[in-house]
């Protein structure tokens, strides 16, 4: 018996009886195993696993030897120690077994704070001697030791915007902070705005578009050039002295203070431009270069001369050809170009001048060229808030938001509302994901495998997403309850699966996180794909993407290299979970993130001697580490002989019974959802006045939406 702690931390707090308290921002943990090694010193703790740095409310398994210390900091974003700790794992162990094997405790911290931390105590079987792997009594120990016993959250690399080879990233400034492109103040909380990865320049998100400089990286490659249009050449050197400043003053690179008492930074003879001496080699040569202007007339130079330059009409009016040269602008039959006025706009939130006719020809071209699943029209259809629900019980939480069991006070029908906390999306720079979700979310209406949408609608804090109540639970839910479903229910869910994933790929829409958790069921037993945050979108014929996205057990070992994927993602993910519907156990193994995704690239699953053939033939078929020689990619997965049985027109008709049915009492049923959620109060989180102030609103202009299907629920 080797035994082992599963811990997590939950919560962090700041002592708020001391006097005086230093506020730690976005707090995150960073763990040290140590083992106690004897020296001729005597006894000393040396680390001898990676560091891990475990989320919020996630756990990590710590393996309990003699000597054997966790030492447990508290840093924040700036990668500044703020509070410590150091736990003896065999103590913690001791105190689990008193009490029935979990604990929860606060953990006090120097020299502040203290941590909210759970433990569980395990006992991990080793095979006895004599047994060989297929042995049944051996697998049953291994089931028990990898069994799906908790949720897996998804991860997502931050988003990069390349700007002229700048690697822009939303940062949080922990001091004051000036944009190095229009020299105004970065204001709000968060993230407020974007640093360069390589070379450090900080910008407002408003002026990404405005930098004209090419990034300078580190100080090998400071002399390039910047080249704009082919027509713009600068190379204008600063001629930087070091300079004692007398008042506070901030760098114009970076954005940040220039500390020190004297000589704190350099001064440039010609344009006066501050910076620090470690921002000198980063500094791109436009001395007396006004960045911000000269974009904006580069703009206006461009637009003109595609303006003049059209001869092709996209678009041909009552009036003659019209060609639209960018967003605001029209091309009018004399070639003039039309400049917008905020006054004048369509639904697109795009601005127009000219004649009604032409505008309208315009407007329906626009709208033809939109994507294959336009959101449908707001036009004569009502509107809805927050006020038009009851909130009866939350059924889910992360740190996007919330989902609640609410109620349409008009006609008392019940739905599932998603909160998401605005300043949290711009935080993680998703405001693009959440309007792809919301996208997807409106195509669902065309196959009965996915989630349907109601409608979207907005507050000054937060988005809202109403969808269909799926009261069956999610496919994690039922599994934990009987640890592996039998093969005739496991080839029904899979089927369905595979019925709105292929819908998903023919619409050019990869998932990129499929799963147990984001597998629900109705009240009837069918399956419905949920949670459509991660999807990538414009994924037709050759398309490929690179992000590194997705919940660590799923994720295909195409992403893991690093390399760009397309579909085929999706079907490793179904291997993992079809494995996990018939084994009861996921594929790959490891003791933290890092060992799992080695697992992952380089180990073949372990396929139980009862498994049949046919299940264990579309698994080796689905775990090809080849993307293009993977089933679903190469070959028709239907005609896999594990679906021999399966009539697949009937079932996408949704006319095969279900071979499981949820128990549902009532509409507003909740038994199906974890109760560490059911018993929680439904009420959404309050956000800091200032912090919501400082968010900006247009991001989120063309949310709002209603779907046809709720006019037709709501007229009842």
């Amino acid at each position: 018996m080797s035994p082992f702690l599963r811990i997590g931390f939950s919560n962090f707090e700041i002592d708020p009886g001391l006097a005086y308290h230093e506020e730690v921002l976005n707090p995150y943990c960073a763990v040290y195993m140590k083992e106690a090694i004897n020296t001729e010193k005597g006894q000393v703790y040396k680390q001898k696993k990676p560091t891990m740095y475990p989320p919020w409310s996630t756990t990590f398994d710590a393996h309990i030897h003699r000597g054997r210390i966790m030492h447990v900091m508290v840093k924040d974003r700036t990668a500044e120690l703020k509070s410590e700790a150091t736990v003896a794992l065999d103590s913690l162990a001791t105190r689990c077994k008193k009490e029935n094997g979990k604990l929860e405790i606060w953990l006090e911290l120097k020299p502040q704070g203290r941590l909210l931390m759970e433990a569980r105590y395990y006992l991990e079987k080793s095979d006895a001697p004599g047994r060989t792997e297929g042995d049944p009594e051996s697998e049953r120990e291994r089931e028990g030791l990898f069994a799906l016993h908790h949720r897996r959250g998804a991860i997502k690399q931050a988003k990069v915007h390349v700007v002229k080879c700048h690697e822009f990233s939303a940062t949080f400034f922990p001091q004051p902070t000036f944009c190095s492109v229009c020299k105004e103040f970065v204001w709000g909380l968060n993230k407020q705005g974007y640093q360069c990865r390589q070379c450090n320049a900080a910008i407002h998100k408003k002026c990404i578009d405005k930098v004209i400089a090419k990034c300078t990286g580190s100080a090998i490659n400071s002399k390039e050039t910047m080249i704009h249009k082919e027509r713009f050449k600068i190379d204008m050197p600063h001629r930087f002295k070091v300079y004692n400043y007398k008042s506070p003053t901030f760098c114009e690179h970076c954005g940040t203070l220039l500390w020190g008492l004297a000589k704190q930074g350099l001064k440039c003879e010609e344009c006066s431009m501050n910076i620090h001496h470690k921002c000198q080699n980063k500094v791109a040569n436009l001395c007396g270069v006004n960045q911000k202007l000269m974009a904006e007339a580069l703009a206006i130079i461009e637009s003109k001369q595609q303006a003049r330059s059209t001869k092709d009409p996209d678009i041909i009016g009552r009036d003659g050809p019209v060609s639209i040269c960018q967003p605001g602008m029209l091309r009018s039959p004399s070639g003039l170009p039309s400049t917008a006025t905020p006054a004048n706009k369509d639904m697109l939130g795009v601005s127009w001048e000219g004649p009604a006719d032409v505008c309208r020809r315009v407007t329906e071209k626009l709208t033809e060229e939109e994507p294959l699943y336009a959101v449908p029209k707001k036009d004569h259809q009502p509107k809805f808030t927050i006020e038009d629900f009851i909130l009866h019980k939350m059924l889910g939480k992360g740190s996007f938001g919330k989902v609640f069991l609410a109620e349409l006070k008009k006609n008392g029908q019940f739905f599932a509302v998603k909160a998401l906390k605005k300043d949290v999306v711009l935080m993680d720079d998703d405001v693009e994901c959440t309007m792809v979700e919301r996208r997807v979310l409106s195509l669902a209406w065309e196959n009965p495998f996915l989630t349907h949408l109601y409608c979207t609608f907005q507050t000054k804090e937060n988005l809202f997403f109403v969808m269909e109540y799926l009261n069956g639970g999610d496919l994690m839910f039922h599994i934990q309850t009987c640890h592996k479903f039998d093969v005739h229910r496991a080839t029904f869910y899979a089927a369905e699966i595979i019925c709105g994933l292929q819908f998903l790929h023919s619409k050019g829409i990869v998932y990129r996180d499929l799963k147990l958790d984001n597998v629900l069921l109705d009240f009837e037993g069918h399956i419905k794909i949920a949670d459509f945050g991660m999807c990538k979108e414009n994924m037709q014929d050759d398309s490929r993407t690179s992000t590194f996205c997705g919940t660590p057990d799923y994720i295909a070992p195409e992403i893991l290299l690093g390399q760009k994927y397309n579909s085929a993602v999706d079907w490793w993910s179904f291997g993992v979970l079809l494995y996990e519907m018939l084994i009861g156990q996921s594929p790959f193994h490891g003791r933290d993130e890092e060992e799992l995704f080695q697992s992952m690239r380089t180990d073949n699953p372990v396929y139980p001697r009862w498994l049949t053939k046919d299940a264990k033939d579309i698994l080796v078929k689905l775990f090809v580490r080849e993307p293009e020689e993977r089933l679903g990619v190469k070959g028709n997965i239907r005609m896999h002989n594990f679906f021999s049985s399966t009539d697949w027109k009937a079932l996408e008709q949704r006319q095969i019974a279900p071979p499981f049915r949820p128990t549902i009492t009532s509409p507003c049923d909740c038994s199906n959802f974890d109760k560490e959620f059911i018993n929680e109060k439904p009420r959404l989180s309050c956000a800091d006045r200032t912090l919501i102030n400082s968010v900006d609103q247009t991001m989120f202009r063309n949310f709002s939406f209603v779907n046809p299907g709720m006019t037709h629920i709501t007229a009842r």
